[in-house]
């Protein structure tokens, strides 16, 4: 701050404001953005996406209608209450003609009397009660919508079980390009540190112009790399807080944890962050025999109790379509009120003006011909049927050699680990000795940059096999049904 007050005292008024600015945003733009950097560990990932996730959301909002299926099929199998009020105004009341030799037995044969039908007003109201006894098919109905909640409620559970692996999968990306902006960005200190060096022999007449001119094109080769390294960091950041809902979008987020310093055969010798990370995954597949993990598979992925559960669905549509011959069966009362009045309105006028009548009766209905509607729905829902069973047994098999070719990217990518973590070790050992022998002149600058790129390339092997180590356990839970965090 004293230094801005000074230049405010030697500077014209236009050119100090702009001055105090550039000054205020090279103070403050580290603090500010530090703010806005949020650590997230995986545990919180996941919980976050689980709470804000849009396609889980969307998923529940299914399940809500299924079961709003269900208490509608339900309601075919309940009592039902109709009332109904109707009046009408007779401009002209309804007349017939009859025979006048029913009222006066001597008129002629031919003669006709008119006969007035009616009042000038009418009142008419009703009560009727219906009663399901007998439904075939609204009890199979029934079972087809249990079944479709059913469905709808492993469908909730597969999406939970994709945003899961989503969220895993993006976390372990975003902790890959950390890493890789981090090694990057050693290496680049590393060329500077020797290049600064590099120009103080060559001052000296101990290093020659070619030595200092490889390290600069190596620096400017690294500089892009390492913008790119970023840019890909903040990409997978971006990734991730979509999946987490959208609630972190202000934020830049860092992930808790790291790949090059994880242990994946010793789990206890790791940070509590990474330990962390690897215990927030299934049991682990090589302890587990081959067939009882395929039956686990079997019966715990959620495409195929999806397959299972669709497959029950359409076995209750056969059934409510068979039932459909069947006879139905009701019980119904009915209570009616009706009333008659000339002139003025007068609502359903006075007890002498209206009738009453009350029924109570059995009603049974026995399809007989229906123009092979029947028959052909009852070979459509055959037909589905059998495709869901056909479509179980496929995803079965696929099930199965899926399970097998995980399993098998597992072991390969934690053979890799062990292999890369061994030639990260003798890397940078490599490139100590050659960095010891180069400060004493023993070694070339061409020697001492081939050991820094050796030593980079494997820090970055490693962090990429510990990658696809923890993506494949990722994507193997999912095949097998097992749901970290859940």
């Amino acid at each position: 701050m004293m230094m801005i007050s000074t230049l405010a005292m030697n500077c014209g008024a236009e050119r100090c404001r702009g001055l105090i600015l550039a000054c205020a945003l090279v103070v403050w733009a580290p603090a500010a953005v530090h703010a806005q950097e949020r650590s997230v560990s995986l545990e919180e990932a996941v919980r976050s996406a689980l709470a804000d996730s849009r396609e889980i959301r969307d998923a529940r909002l299914e399940f809500q209608a299924a079961q709003g299926q269900l208490s509608e099929a339900r309601s075919f199998l309940y009592p039902r209450l109709d009332f109904s009020l109707r009046y009408t105004r007779n401009v002209t009341p309804p007349s017939t003609f009859l025979p006048t030799i029913l009222f006066d037995p001597d008129a002629p044969l031919d003669d006709l009397t008119r006969i007035r039908f009616g009042a000038d007003n009418v009142w008419t109201s009703g009560l009727v009660l219906e009663q399901p006894i007998l439904q075939a098919r609204a009890m199979a109905g029934l079972g087809v919508a249990t079944r479709l909640v059913d469905l709808q409620e492993e469908r909730l559970r597969e999406r939970e079980h994709e945003v899961i692996t989503g969220v895993r999968t993006l976390y372990y990306d975003l902790l890959l390009a950390r890493e890789e902006e981090r090694l990057m960005q050693n290496s680049l200190e590393r060329v500077r540190t020797s290049l600064a060096e590099t120009r103080v022999l060559r001052d000296e007449g101990l290093a020659s112009e070619y030595d200092v001119l490889r390290l600069e094109v190596e620096a400017a080769n690294l500089e892009p790399a390492v913008s790119r390294a970023r840019n890909a960091q903040r990409e997978a950041a971006r990734e991730l807080a979509v999946a987490m809902g959208g609630e972190a979008l202000a934020d830049e987020l860092r992930p808790v944890g790291s790949l090059a310093e994880m242990k994946l055969d010793e789990p206890g010798a790791n940070t509590p962050e990474n330990r962390a990370i690897l215990e927030f995954m299934g049991p682990d597949p090589m302890a587990i025999p081959e067939s009882e993990l395929l039956q686990e598979a079997r019966e715990g992925r959620s495409a195929l109790r999806q397959a299972e559960l669709d497959g029950q669905r359409h076995r209750a549509q056969l059934r409510a379509e068979r039932a459909d011959r069947l006879p139905r069966l009701s019980l119904f009362a009915n209570y009616d009120v009706q009333a008659q009045q000339d002139g003025r309105l007068d609502f359903f006028g006075e007890s002498g003006q209206r009738g009453y009548g009350r029924t109570v009766g059995l009603q049974i209905s026995i399809p007989i011909f229906t123009g092979f509607q029947r028959g052909a729905r009852v070979d459509q829902a055959r037909v589905q049927l059998r495709r869901a069973e056909t479509r179980r047994e496929l995803l079965t098999e696929r099930t199965d050699a899926q399970v097998r070719t995980m399993v098998e990217r597992v072991e390969e990518a934690r053979a890799r680990s062990r292999g890369q973590a061994g030639a990260v070790e003798q890397a940078r050992r490599g490139y100590q000795i050659i960095r010891a022998q180069f400060d004493q002149g023993l070694a070339s600058q061409l020697e001492l940059t081939d050991a820094e790129v050796a030593l980079r390339q494997s820090e970055v092997n490693y962090a990429e096999a510990v990658h696809a180590y923890l993506s494949a356990r990722a994507r193997l839970d999912a095949l097998v049904g097992w749901m970290p965090g859940r």
